[in-house]
């Protein structure tokens, strides 16, 4: 009899012992989940900076145009004093609008060369204190007699955030997406047979058809 109980009590022994290091696993497991859970967010909200300095405005800017081209692209906009200067000077096809630190949220805009004159002119335009109906009315009788003109199939991106926050370590603007915009002067939903109203998340569509500023546009899918 001796023999079985003593097997008897090493058996409640061993389980009893399984069982306390298992509910000390247990918390521990749960302790270092409540951990992560309350240091992560404090973690990602370090990384995020405002946007306070040419450097900032120069690197968020960057991220409007294809990675491939950034390191060549010029870069344009208004400085943290104000001033409509050159950021960066550059060789390749691209132009980069950079955000208006002025402005709430974010909005940067990378668009081929040969649309600066376009471009260039409603800045002008709207410094003068034109609206954008008559921006839009000036370029469009400008586009007719020939002083103004865009190449079809000329692209803009544009990437953008209801924020103004970016990570200083991936200069990504928190929140942002990006909008692609093709321009097609003239083009309507005849002649290229997209839709005049976007249908669903990145699917292209055609605004402005029939008009000097008619372009297809791709909407960006949210993140989430």
């Amino acid at each position: 009899m001796k023999p079985l109980f003593h097997l008897l009590f090493l058996s409640v022994l061993f389980t009893s012992c399984n069982s306390v290091e298992q509910k000390q696993s247990s918390a521990e497991e749960s302790t270092a989940e409540k951990v992560t859970t309350e240091v992560a967010p404090e973690i990602v909200k370090e990384q995020l900076q405002p946007i306070n300095t040419d450097r900032a405005l120069l690197a968020t800017a960057l991220m409007a145009a294809p990675e491939a081209g950034r390191a060549d692209c010029k870069v344009i906009g208004y400085n943290m004093a104000g001033e409509f200067v050159t950021l960066k000077e550059g060789t390749n096809e691209f132009i980069i609008l950079a955000d208006d630190p002025k402005k709430k949220g974010f909005s940067a805009a990378c668009y081929h060369k040969s649309l600066e004159p376009f471009m260039a002119r409603g800045r002008a335009l709207k410094l003068e204190g034109k609206s954008g109906q008559e921006i839009f009315d000036i370029r469009a009788v400008e586009m007719k007699s020939g002083e103004l003109t865009i190449t079809p199939g000329s692209t803009l991106q544009i990437y953008y955030s209801a924020d103004s926050l970016y990570d200083a370590a991936t200069s990504e603007v928190e929140g942002a997406i990006r909008r692609y915009v093709i321009y097609m002067p003239y083009s309507t939903s005849e002649s290229t047979g997209l839709p005049e109203v976007p249908v669903a998340s990145n699917h292209p569509w055609i605004m402005n058809p029939g008009t000097h500023r008619a372009h297809i546009m791709l909407s960006p899918m949210s993140k989430k």
